[in-house]
């Protein structure tokens, strides 16, 4: 692994939009929401060039019990060439009841596992004196890198990702989840980026997103100033991202689900056409209700931001805007990474914008 970026993109002179960032540009701005990594680099016993370079991610919208309290959330799909667990209850619910967990194709079974002992351990009613929970894992093939079919991710790397999850800022790059994923034939992996919306002078609303990077060619990426310089791999497959999208504005489902369709709109400004073995999949929360497990109550209020009012539009444009430059982030924060067989993916190195 070689040093080669470290910084997000707007320390190129790249700014994206027109809506101001947060604090942290990136997801953690949405208050509450927590990221927590696990990074597996090294060598496998089971033959030579065998290289475990892949890793475990997990998103918690609130550091709370997701079980007991629940938020609001909706899933979408852009191209279904993928391997999630739990969307269809989320669609059909609108909520979420566990982290969001991200990792390689073949690991999709170990992470739904460790994050279901998880919640188990944690939770005496689940399967008992309640119903299941739904876990949700999203997935991208990092198999250029990982020797994928070793299956090197444990449950317990998923535990201890939900237990390293903090509100500080996120790491980026070549990390956790990301660690084995190519974008645009650079190195990509995780990214991540914030937007303000103003509702008025006293009060204003996050959306944060993160990206787990890994599809394109070098000739998709629409932005010239980033074609230059590192050598790219000539033949990627059509690759995947997975989309999570946090916000405090207080959305129904419905109107999460409309957000989740913008972030496509900020994939396809890098380039994206959304190809045919690509697994595109966005999955979109709000922390503005806590929706209790249990209650006393037939009927539930919630406030709800009106579908016509002009700040919907803000919402609109925050998500295209914050998922276009966390792709681009997923890329400048990378590194260098050698892995299986010794296939190396070089970090794309970046020009001045200014």
């Amino acid at each position: 692994m070689v040093k080669e970026n470290s910084q997000k993109i707007r320390a190129y002179g790249l700014v994206v939009g027109q809506l101001p960032t947060g604090v942290k540009n990136d997801i953690t701005d949405v208050a509450g929401v927590r990221v927590g990594h696990v990074t597996l680099d090294h060598p496998l016993e089971v033959g030579e060039g065998e290289y475990a370079c892949t890793g475990v991610t997990a998103i918690l919208p609130h550091g709370g019990s997701l079980f007991r309290e629940k938020v609001t959330a909706a899933s979408y799909v852009l191209n279904g060439f993928g391997k999630t667990t739990g969307l269809v209850q989320v669609n059909e619910l609108g909520v979420l009841e566990s982290p969001i967990m991200l990792t390689n194709t073949f690991s999709v079974p170990a992470v739904t596992q460790g994050t279901l002992q998880y919640m188990l351990d944690g939770h005496e009613e689940i399967g008992d004196t309640t119903g299941t929970i739904n876990i949700v894992v999203g997935e991208c093939n990092d198999s250029h890198l990982n020797s994928i079919r070793h299956c090197a991710v444990t449950p317990q790397d998923a535990v201890e990702a939900i237990h390293c999850a903090s509100e500080g800022q996120v790491e980026e790059g070549a990390i956790g989840a990301g660690k084995g994923m190519v974008a645009f034939g650079y190195k990509g992996g995780i990214g991540s980026s914030s937007r303000i919306v103003q509702a008025d002078e006293a009060s204003s609303y996050t959306v944060g997103v993160l990206v787990l990077s890994n599809f394109g060619r070098k000739e998709d990426l629409r932005i010239e100033h980033l074609k230059s310089g590192s050598p790219a791999l000539k033949e990627p497959a059509d690759g995947s991202i997975i989309i999570v999208l946090a916000t405090d504005a207080p959305l129904s489902d419905r109107q999460l689900l409309r957000l989740a369709k913008r972030t496509g709109i900020g994939l396809g400004r890098t380039g994206s056409h959304f190809g045919h073995g690509s697994g595109d999949i966005v999955i979109a929360f709000s922390t503005a209700h806590k929706i209790p497990y249990q209650t006393t109550g037939w009927t539930e209020t919630r406030t709800q931001l009106r579908e016509d009012h002009p700040l919907m539009n803000q919402m609109f444009a925050a998500s295209a805007e914050a998922t276009e430059e966390a792709i681009y982030n997923s890329l400048s924060q990378a590194v260098t990474t050698m892995g299986r067989k010794g296939n190396t993916i070089h970090a794309l190195s970046f020009s001045s914008f200014n």
